[in-house]
């Protein structure tokens, strides 16, 4: 069992990025810190494997934490320049992630970082270069998920057209209504669509505290 701390100013998307991450088979949430302080208190108690690490945090920006942390970390943050992805890469992430994004986004990273992590096993010997590389191509492995199956150009136009024509963001219940397919289809389409750089994905939260993805065309 990988064990997960989750870096994250915001309580809400904290409980989200948790729950994302409590879906994926293998990992477990030990803990979740809204600062750096109660960051670097959580690894020093919980000895998590993994930090999902936000860059924007009250007391310390995550980059800078993450250059003294001796743990694995993949950032999770909207800090989407590139002096940021640079710095992040530089001081040792594994992996950068920009918000908003999927569950199914953070899962795939999540299953080729414990193929990564179980390849290169903290606890192993001595391994060869062969083995380095194919470690290095493990970890990026969920960086760029195939399409959909099933997935049709036609349906995909659909679906982008109602996007298009809508007042304002859509839910994928509310897209599949207004096309007659089902609403998982219409979420993976819409996530399709998000990971191409053709929509935009946001999260709206209901009274039940749970949020809802709803997506609008990104102009593109």
């Amino acid at each position: 069992m990988i064990r997960v701390l989750v870096v994250e100013d915001d309580f809400r998307v904290a409980r989200v990025h948790a729950e994302f991450t409590e879906r994926v088979a293998g990992f477990q949430v030990v803990g979740t810190a809204h600062s750096a302080a109660e960051a670097r208190d959580l690894i020093v108690s919980c000895h998590p494997d993994l930090v999902l690490l936000d860059n924007y945090l009250p007391d310390c920006a995550g980059i800078a934490l993450l250059a003294d942390l001796d743990v694995d970390v993949i950032m999770l943050t909207a800090a989407a320049d590139a002096a940021s992805v640079r710095a992040a890469l530089s001081a040792g992430a594994l992996n950068y992630l920009v918000k908003p994004f999927t569950a199914e986004q953070l899962a795939d990273r999540l299953s080729a970082y414990a193929r990564y992590h179980a390849r290169l096993s903290p606890t192993g010997g001595q391994v060869g270069q062969d083995e380095i590389d194919r470690a290095m191509r493990l970890l990026h492995e969920g960086d760029s998920p195939g399409a959909p199956k099933g997935q049709s150009a036609v349906t995909s136009r659909l679906v982008q057209d109602a996007l298009r024509s809508a007042d304002g963001p859509r839910s994928a219940a509310e897209i599949a209504a207004e096309l007659g397919i089902a609403r998982a289809t219409a979420q993976r389409y819409l996530a399709g669509l998000a990971q191409d750089g053709k929509a935009r994905m946001t999260l709206r939260y209901g009274a039940s505290g749970r949020p809802e993805h709803q997506y609008e065309t990104s102009g593109t």
